[in-house]
């Protein structure tokens, strides 16, 4: 049991050191944003939430934001192509197309950013939430979790 024992904690070990390895999860320029966000509060917000940074300091308008004029742009071709009677086409093509787009290959991922797979990550390094085979394991035979 001792030699186990010691076995799980060298594992434990070598996958805390892979573990807690330095991965940004912001992109460096992201990372720097807390000074500027000091110095500028309208420009603190990324362009996935909110206020853009605009050389004058002022936040970018609501209209002007990219997402909500791609939505408007589509939603008015689904009216045109709805009024030519190719409605359905256009949209199951859309679908199709934000499918396609909403895929990324390896090459397109930022560095430090984990695949959902985790035989393709460093180390087999699973992500946050992931079910593994000693979790499953433990639940089915009601063990108590480890560490605790």
């Amino acid at each position: 049991a001792a030699a186990v024992e010691r076995r799980l904690a060298e594992f434990r070990a070598v996958r805390g050191s892979v573990a807690a390895s330095p991965r940004p999860l912001e992109p460096p320029e992201k990372v720097a944003a807390p000074e500027a966000a000091e110095r500028h509060p309208a420009a603190a917000v990324g362009p996935g939430g909110g206020a853009e940074a605009r050389p004058g300091g002022a936040a970018a308008p609501v209209w002007a934001r990219p997402l909500l004029l791609k939505v408007l742009l589509w939603a008015v071709l689904l009216a045109l192509f709805v009024e030519l009677e190719l409605g359905l086409p256009y949209f199951i093509l859309s679908l199709l197309y934000w499918m396609y787009a909403g895929t990324r290959g390896p090459a397109e991922r930022r560095q430090g950013e984990l695949s959902a797979y985790s035989v393709f990550n460093p180390g087999c390094t699973a992500i946050a939430g992931t079910l593994t085979a000693e979790q499953l394991e433990r639940e089915l035979h009601y063990r108590p979790a480890a560490g605790r």
